[in-house]
């Protein structure tokens, strides 16, 4: 009787079996019979009975033990004595290898049977490379070894499955193991035969590698730990590579038996499938110039998993799996339906639609167009993100974003070296991995806030990225492979390109994305985020209504801004705060409710329960709730939800004394308007700026007074001596308000000179005017960027007309026709009609009485 432990527990105890003191292992092997119950699995299983020879443990990454065992007979599980806290049965032995029959004996009983298998035995070892040491000492053992020994030494080394082994294993009988083991014999060797002619082939004709390469190549590996063969008891077999008795773990450079299939557009480039158990790993891959990847693979095999680099080869082959390199989505090229999608996601953007659009029709015509570089700039807010998202729905492909806002580190776009330790690859292949597809729309969000360290700069290592001519063969660090990027759709987002590297922004095709007008944001606040609150915070419309004039007011009075954020959350404060007065609403229903059903059954009444309670006032203080539905928002409600407007119409306030203009500047959260004051005081005719100004308004600023106090005379300017020359015993202040926020750029220039012109002047500018536009030394204007930008805030502050350079006139084309009816355009091509339009009556030229010319 022996102890048998199950296949997980490794130990042994008991007597041993045969001549030896080394303790003693079953291995039990999977069941043959289908009952559930206990006793009948382990009275139908058959596994074989081991020498336990040598234990290897190891710490690292989690503790394991590799165990060395000799395989010394089969036997079967007669009667299971306990289970617990290990296994014991009593088992019966099937057979016994020490004692092996004659040779003679052998071929009398199995005739033809064991010639039959001798002769495919030889015939697959010799189709091998003889001169591999390995395959001699196999050859070797074909003539040394008893014949009945063989159909188990070539089942453990030979590529079978599990269910075949537990065939070979179950077959006690010498003839059906013969039987049995003579098909997988002939299935390898077949094999062989198709590698060997798919080989000559190639030798032959070495122009048709890439032919030849297309093919996708599929075959089990052979090779498992090598340990020695000796005598007596030197002879050794590894639970991972064999549990057949008497089996040597022999370590056989068979090559890969590769089965041709029909090609599916493969690309250039490794094709790997893994599947790894223990010291097995089954691969498919396809290779045609990267040939150090078998490499990788055969030396997994050959190291063992206490290795730290086993798992690093393992992840990286992993990888190499699990990209995409063939995988890709049909593209849906319905023009129609496309248009449909875009307009029902997104309100406006007619340039960004139009661009998606073409790019749909051109790929239609050409099946293999590149993917384009778009770069979004706009302000925040207007749906850069949101209408990337829409592009890859359009398109049917996969979606994937990347912040990049904050990365300093190249690395996060190409990877680590494998050499580093926790290395990784890149934001690209990792995005790659996610989506399982080669052609998704990839949105590399906040482009312009991209750093800059010690680790190199991303901007750079994005221009590979975005190069259409290179990203074809984009390497990543980690992946060292090229991988081919041509077919994503790249879409970048920005605020600003003032902060993107000029090598970075020449790659990408540049659409603007400009602010909202009021009326396209009433538009999307019902087509869109009113229904989106109201969802969010389980409302209907009939519990809740916004009509288009409180729309208004909030837009108007409750922020400023270019895209609809701050919109968003206004709308859902409120209906936060109807959402409380529904609850309780309920809650007061159902008071009313139980208190009718108490005065019904008992005569009494709770009046207590009946009264309303008073609003709180805390939340939506002083909401007042309509008596019925649907609860209507209008003006008052929204003061008490929203608190006091938080802009007011202050422009004709600011403008009640000379010295004041409006002008307009462009910033990354979209246009505003800006004011400029300017003061006058006895002094030493010092210019003083203030409101954190940048090098080139100051510069503005200093040519504005030049030109004033050049045509001082021309318009009879004087300080408040009466000089003509502005500067004499007279200090100028010119203020920027808002002096926390950092001001720059030349399209201050006529503000500034309008300014001066009204202080020195003492007229008053019209409170109804803004302006924008650089200035010259003799008093040309010249043109700026954002008009647009600039235009939408005008038309915010609720001003009438607005001065441009007249070189700008083109760019009003893109002004949305309603704020373009709302407001009256100056354009301007010299500082002479900037005043004459900015100045009630204009400012032209006082005329001065003739001079008498003195003869002395």
């Amino acid at each position: 009787m022996s102890e048998a432990p199950v296949p997980s527990v490794m130990d042994s105890a008991g007597p041993p079996l045969g001549q030896t003191g080394r303790s003693e292992t079953g291995l039990g092997m999977r069941l043959t019979s289908a009952r559930s119950d206990r006793v009948g699995m382990w009275r139908w299983m058959i596994g074989t009975a081991a020498l336990a020879v040598q234990v290897v443990g190891s710490n690292w990454p989690k503790p394991h033990y590799t165990l060395l065992v000799t395989g010394l007979c089969r036997f079967q599980i007669v009667q299971v004595l306990k289970e617990k806290p290990y296994p014991v049965a009593q088992v019966e032995q099937l057979d016994r290898l020490e004692e092996f029959p004659g040779a003679l004996q052998t071929r009398e009983e199995l005739g033809e049977l064991s010639e039959q298998f001798y002769k495919y035995a030889v015939q697959l070892v010799e189709m091998l490379d003889m001169s591999v040491p390995a395959v001699a000492k196999l050859r070797r053992l074909l003539d040394s070894l008893p014949r009945e020994a063989l159909p188990d030494i070539l089942t453990s080394i030979i590529r079978t499955s599990n269910k075949e082994k537990l065939q070979i294993l179950d077959a006690v009988s010498l003839e059906d193991r013969f039987k049995a083991t003579i098909p997988l014999l002939v299935r390898q060797i077949e094999g062989l035969k198709l590698l060997q002619k798919t080989r000559k082939h190639k030798q032959d004709d070495e122009k048709r590698v890439s032919v030849l390469g297309a093919r996708v190549f599929r075959g089990p590996v052979f090779l498992g730990p090598e340990v020695p063969w000796g005598g007596g008891g030197g002879r050794k077999v590894s639970t991972a590579s064999s549990s057949f008795p008497g089996t040597p773990a022999l370590r056989v450079p068979l090559h890969p038996i590769r089965t041709l299939t029909p090609r599916a557009s493969v690309p250039r480039g490794p094709r790997l499938r893994e599947c790894c158990l223990g010291f097995s790993v089954l691969m498919e891959f396809f290779i045609l110039e990267h040939v150090c990847y078998v490499f990788f693979l055969h030396r997994l095999k050959k190291m063992p998993q206490s290795m730290p680099e086993y798992a690093l080869t393992r992840n990286y082959l992993e990888l190499m799996v699990e990209l995409p390199w063939n995988k890709s989505t049909t593209d849906r090229l319905d023009i129609r339906a496309a248009r449909v999608l875009l307009d029902n996601d997104h309100y406006a953007m007619e340039k960004l639609k139009k661009r998606v659009l073409e790019y749909l029709a051109v790929r239609q015509l050409k099946n293999n167009l590149k993917g384009p570089i778009l770069c979004f700039v706009g302000p925040p807010g207007v749906g850069k993100t949101s209408v990337g998202r829409s592009v890859a729905k359009t398109l049917g492909r996969e979606f994937h974003r990347i912040a990049l806002g904050g990365v300093c580190d190249q690395s996060d776009i190409r990877g680590h070296r494998r050499t580093y330790v926790g290395s990784m690859p890149g934001r690209i292949i990792n995005g790659l991995k996610t989506v399982g597809v080669n052609n998704p729309v990839f949105l590399l969000d906040e482009v312009d806030k991209l750093g800059k360290s010690l680790q190199g700069d991303p901007a750079a290592a994005l221009l590979e990225v975005l190069d259409p001519e290179q990203n074809h063969n984009f390497t990543d660090h980690y992946l060292n492979v090229a991988f081919d990027l041509s077919q994503v759709l790249f879409i970048a987002t920005a605020n600003t390109t003032a902060t993107i590297p000029a090598a970075l922004l020449d790659r990408m095709e540049i659409i603007q994305v400009p602010g909202y007008t009021q009326e396209e944001k009433i538009e999307i606040a019902h087509r869109h985020l009113i229904p989106k609150q109201l969802d969010q915070h389980g409302l209907t419309p009939q519990q809740l209504q916004i009509p288009p004039a409180t729309t208004l007011g909030i837009i108007t009075r409750y922020t400023r801004e270019a895209g609809v954020r701050s919109l968003d959350r206004k709308l859902g404060a409120i209906c936060r705060a109807v959402a409380v007065k529904v609850a309780e609403g309920q809650h007061r229903e159902a008071k009313l409710e139980r208190a009718d059903a108490t005065e019904a059954e008992g005569g009494r009444e709770h009046s207590e329960d009946t009264e309303p309670q008073p609003i709180g006032d805390s939340g939506a203080a002083g909401l007042a709730l309509p008596p019925e539905m649907p609860i209507l928002i209008d003006l008052h409600a929204l003061k008490d939800i929203l608190g006091p407007p938080m802009y007011e119409m202050e422009v004709s306030e600011r403008l009640s004394q000379p010295g004041v203009a409006i002008g307009l500047a462009w910033t990354p959260l979209g246009g505003e308007i800006m004011f400029v004051e300017a003061s006058r005081m006895d002094g030493e005719g010092q210019l003083t700026l203030t409101g954190q100004l940048g090098d080139v308004m100051k510069e503005s600023a200093h040519l504005a007074i030049s030109w004033l106090r050049s045509n001082a005379k021309k318009y009879h300017l004087t300080n408040a001596s009466g000089s003509f020359d502005l500067l004499d015993n007279t200090d100028i202040h010119l203020h920027f308000p808002a002096g926390a926020v950092t001001k720059d750029g030349p399209s201050a220039g006529v503000t500034i000179v309008t300014c001066l012109a009204s202080l020195f002047s003492g007229r008053l500018v019209r409170s109804d005017v803004a302006m924008t536009g650089e200035i010259t030394l003799r008093g040309l204007v010249l043109p700026v960027g954002g008009i647009k930008d600039k235009v939408l805030a005008a038309h915010r502050a609720g001003l009438k007309r607005v001065i441009l350079p007249q070189r700008n006139e083109k760019d009003l084309e893109e002004i949305p026709g309603n704020v373009r009816r709302d407001l009256s355009f100056v354009t301007a091509s010299c500082l002479d009609e900037v005043l004459n339009a900015a100045f009630d009556g204009g400012f032209s030229a006082k005329a001065r009485p003739g001079l008498l010319n003195s003869k002395l």
